[in-house]
């Protein structure tokens, strides 16, 4: 089977609108992109937490329809168009669907990946690239945290360079699990993660049996009321974003033992100051690595200044 694509560039104010009519006319599915994605004028929409766009349009929006290959593009356009009160149709061309093996597709497009020194993060379609390696079986999923940003590279690296055998270790912001996973791996004894998305919750305990690691998973709710509800770790990892980081300052540096450590990142590199700033009351930071302009903070509890950045090649 095949199908065909209408694709339409339209302004914002129409872009919302349009998508619904279209789908009222008869099409399949809708999307809509950034027209001008991959030049100059491309336009980020999505932020931080609290910065979400009141709709899903660009300035210049294409639109995105998919339709069955024996509709009349022509005449769904028409209807969608006169649905929304346009006095003519817009313009649009069309782009043909080939039937495909969806699934081989998608699993092609994510192959190993080799972090930090030791670590691969392997498909479970794949065979492990060195079996001798720090291996996670991890498939991409609807929970963050599976080794390709740099964010989460940051953090993963941080912990191979500064194993804690016997210790204990919070991964706040969990995600996939990706980090508590790499801490329990490298000898660490107790490891809990806490994230506010039961569908990441769920997700990370199906990784952790999978990866035969013994980490303990919580809502934020659950987690207070826990075995570990005033525990305090030796190593606290938060892989987030600066604005819930800067408000999570005195809850996360309350977390970390004397003389624990203390790791962020979701942290853009011109954010870094202000991050640290917001820990300074409690924990001196600083920058350990970045990567594609991103950067991992760390530090000590107790410490009087903040630790040196990771060695260059190290």
């Amino acid at each position: 089977m095949s199908w065909t694509e209408i694709v339409i560039e339209i302004a914002r104010d129409n872009a919302e609108a349009m998508s619904d009519a279209l789908m009222e006319a008869g099409a399949l599915s809708v999307s809509v992109e950034d027209a001008d994605e991959g030049t100059d004028a491309e336009q980020p929409l999505f932020g931080e937490p609290g910065m979400e766009p009141k709709e899903a349009a660009w300035e210049r929006s294409r639109v995105v329809a998919l339709t069955d290959v024996d509709a009349d593009q022509a005449a769904i356009v028409a209807e969608a168009a006169a649905a929304i009160g346009l006095a003519d149709a817009p313009a649009f061309t069309t782009r043909p669907v080939e039937e495909q093996d969806w699934v081989r597709l998608t699993q092609s497009q994510f192959a190993p990946i080799h972090i930090g020194k030791n670590i691969w993060v392997v498909p479970s379609w794949h065979e492990a690239p060195d079996p001798d390696g720090l291996i996670l079986e991890l498939d991409p999923g609807l929970a963050f945290g599976t080794g390709s940003h740099p964010t989460t590279r940051l953090c993963m690296e941080w912990l191979e360079a500064h194993p804690a055998p016997g210790k204990t270790v919070l991964d706040y912001g969990c995600g996939s699990g990706i980090l508590a996973m790499v801490a329990k791996k490298l000898g660490a004894e107790t490891v809990a993660g806490v994230d506010i998305d039961p569908q990441a919750i769920e997700s990370a305990r199906d990784n952790a049996e999978r990866n035969g690691c013994e980490i303990d998973y919580f809502l934020p709710d659950t987690f207070a009321t826990s075995a570990h509800a005033t525990a305090k770790f030796d190593i606290v990892v938060a892989n987030i974003l600066s604005s819930p980081l800067k408000l999570m300052a005195p809850m996360l540096s309350g977390r970390v033992a004397d003389g624990g450590a203390l790791i962020l990142s979701g942290v853009l590199a011109r954010q870094a100051e202000e991050v640290a700033a917001a820990y300074a009351p409690f924990i001196q930071l600083g920058v350990w690595a970045e990567q594609d302009g991103w950067v991992a903070l760390h530090g000590r509890l107790g410490a009087s200044s903040a630790p040196a950045p990771r060695a260059e090649g190290a």
